[in-house]
């Protein structure tokens, strides 16, 4: 039996993937400024994330060698809206509760590493910069 969704979740899951959706969303971008965009993500990385990109169609590489998402990319970026404006909600509500016991343990000894703070740091970083992506 084929299992689109599962090939979709696999590509989408991969590190790096979403934001590169998202980057490319607004405008094509050279390989170097994608590069900048992504914070910088390793050129291997981009390389075989572009690629798998290409072979599923989302993106292209135009003639002046700049990366865009194909039209089937666009369609897949504005399927992903619901999921960010779940995420924007989630953040502010958990900006908006007290942390639980053991939040509020590691936040005092400085072991403020649980999956709450590393999401409340990833929104407040994303909303400092505007990246707001997928």
């Amino acid at each position: 039996m084929d299992r689109p969704e599962m090939a979709a979740l696999d590509l989408f899951g991969r590190r790096w993937t979403l934001r590169i959706i998202w980057e490319l969303g607004n405008e094509p971008l050279g390989f170097r400024l994608l590069q900048r965009r992504c914070d910088c993500m390793s050129s291997s990385v981009l390389r075989q994330r572009l690629t798998e990109l290409q072979e599923a169609r989302l993106a292209e590489v135009l003639c002046n060698g700049n990366y865009t998402l194909t039209p089937l990319g666009h369609d897949d970026r504005e399927a992903l809206r619901p999921v960010i404006e779940w995420s924007r909600g989630r953040a502010a509500e958990l900006a908006d509760t007290p942390p639980t016991a053991s939040e509020a343990t590691a936040s005092a000894t400085g072991s403020d590493s649980g999956p709450r703070a590393r999401h409340l740091k990833f929104s407040a970083r994303n909303h400092r910069t505007g990246d707001h992506g997928a």
